[in-house]
């Protein structure tokens, strides 16, 4: 009973301080409201991460209040949508100060991430259909803010017409599942109990409504354009995408799991998924655009988060999305200083390098068997040992093989140290956290696990070949495929931004 009034009073206390801070974004739009008062919407802003860290921190068991879940789950993701909404809006108090948007973000900024925290905090179906759909709406707004720029207002639009498929795929899901179960508590909904009511083809037809859903918004392949067009945002606005919206498929995966039993809808996931981590590292590679290679970062990294999602693993998934949402935010923020000064390579000793690379190579290959052989069982981890013992590989031939003398691979060898330590310390503590919150699905078949790795290793065996087939016709071919894929559509370009003449006139 403590425990419920003190869920209560938390939950209370959080939307007392959310209403609050929406209140102050009103305000604040006021033309009399000096500019000045925008600091103290900051201060008022970072009210609600700080009440949903609290809960986060001293709820240890699971509780129903209401139309509302909570959980460790539940209060991490608001936490990590308000809190990186925070960031980011105290980031533009001076990054946009001239625009004449100006006081229109910081209202947005707010309204979106509250709408995204409450449709986490959701059980009411009706409530999370309610509150995911203005998301979509607060990050269409976001992008066609600067109705002037013509580039801006047709990303609007592709962006709008690809989210309002992903909303009206999760609604005919929620309408289904009730006509069904008779639920709209969706903790409710998807127990065992109301689940045995599902037959097999409505069960295959929901998962794959919910797959539609969660790749759009993910901006996995073929729907990975709106993420492609929307470059031409401004940064702050790019940085709420790639560390927010993006993620929201493995958040909503995660809560609808029980109804993913390795179905058909789980293996066109992991096909879907496997082909956008493809795609989307290869358009960051051929890219010189600083944008537009976190694009291509976000579809290949987001690819992987879904593999993870159709492969059962849900903690490591929410682990993914949550340092990938911060790391991506890091580096869009401070995209101003990404400008790249031409250097001349100093590796003039790369053959000395040689037995350094083998042993990279080796350790790596011995890393990702150890970690495989803890749980030869389970599909992820054949995944999970096939992208860490890559990922070793490469980073040894970095910071140690091409170390510059014996201290530079010694630097190298601390850094590379200490960042292992530091994933597992995390990893670990995560995974404490998240396992009583988390349901486990069960996994696709062997084969198809087999497929999806053989299609990675297929990716990169041909990224190799053609590194060292620079001058074929095969190269030039897949180079230029590429550049064009990350491209934008000619209606989303624009050499000059015209409007401006407008205002200046």
């Amino acid at each position: 009973m403590l425990v419920s009034l003190s869920l209560s009073s938390l939950l209370t206390l959080f939307f007392i301080m959310l209403f609050a801070s929406g209140l102050s974004g009103l305000l604040f739009l006021h033309p009399r409201i000096p500019l000045s008062f925008v600091r103290i919407h900051i201060w008022i802003v970072a009210l609600p991460p700080l009440v949903s860290l609290i809960a986060f921190l001293n709820s240890n068991v699971n509780g129903n209040i209401g139309p509302w879940h909570l959980d460790s789950l539940a209060w991490l993701i608001v936490f990590f949508v308000l809190a990186i909404g925070l960031i980011i809006q105290r980031f533009s108090v001076r990054y946009l100060l001239g625009d004449r948007s100006y006081r229109k973000y910081f209202i947005l900024f707010t309204f979106t991430t509250g709408a995204a925290s409450m449709a986490w905090l959701s059980d009411d179906l009706r409530l999370l259909i309610i509150f995911w759909g203005a998301t979509l709406t607060g990050l269409a707004l976001l992008l066609r803010i600067n109705r002037g720029w013509k580039p801006a207002r047709e990303a609007s639009k592709v962006s709008a017409r690809l989210f309002t498929l992903s909303w009206f795929s999760l609604l005919l899901v929620v309408i289904w599942l009730f006509q069904v179960t008779g639920q709209w508590q969706l903790s409710f909904a998807l127990t065992n109990e109301y689940l045995v009511q599902l037959g097999s083809w409505e069960r295959t037809g929901i998962n794959l409504l919910i797959v539609l859903a969660v790749i759009i918004p993910a901006a996995q392949w073929p729907f990975q354009r709106w993420l492609i067009e929307s470059v031409v945002a401004p940064t702050p606005v790019s940085a709420i995408m790639h560390a927010g919206l993006v993620n929201a498929g493995g958040i909503m995966l995660a809560r609808f799991s029980p109804l993913f039993n390795g179905d058909i809808a789980s293996i066109i996931l992991l096909i879907l998924a496997s082909i956008s981590v493809l795609l989307g590292t290869g358009i960051g590679l051929v890219h010189v655009d600083y944008k537009r290679q976190l694009v291509g970062s976000t579809i290949g990294q987001m690819g992987f988060m879904l593999i993870q999602c159709a492969l059962g693993a849900y903690a490591a998934a929410i682990i993914h999305l949550i340092l990938h949402g911060l790391f991506k935010a890091t580096l869009f923020l401070q995209a101003g200083s990404a400008v790249r000064r031409f250097e001349v390579s100093t590796r003039v000793n790369e053959r000395s390098s040689f037995l350094w690379i083998v042993t990279g190579r080796m350790l790596g290959l011995v890393v990702g068997a150890a970690f495989w052989l803890k749980a030869p069982g389970e599909g992820y981890q054949l995944i999970s040992a096939l992208i860490l013992g890559w990922s070793l590989s490469v980073s040894w031939t970095q910071l140690i093989a091409f170390g510059e003398g014996r201290i530079g691979r010694m630097a190298g060898l601390l850094f590379l140290g200490g960042a292992a330590i530091v994933y597992f310390i995390v990893h670990n503590l995560f995974f404490e956290w998240l396992h009583t919150s988390l349901n486990q699905s069960v996994q696709p078949p062997t084969s198809i696990v087999i497929i999806v790795v053989g299609l990675l290793l297929f990716g990169s065996a041909i990224g190799t070949w053609a590194a060292r087939n620079r001058s074929s016709v095969s190269f030039a071919v897949l180079y230029l495929w590429l550049v064009r894929l990350g491209e934008a559509k000619s209606k989303s370009v624009e050499s000059h931004p015209n409007y401006l003449k407008q205002y200046n006139s």
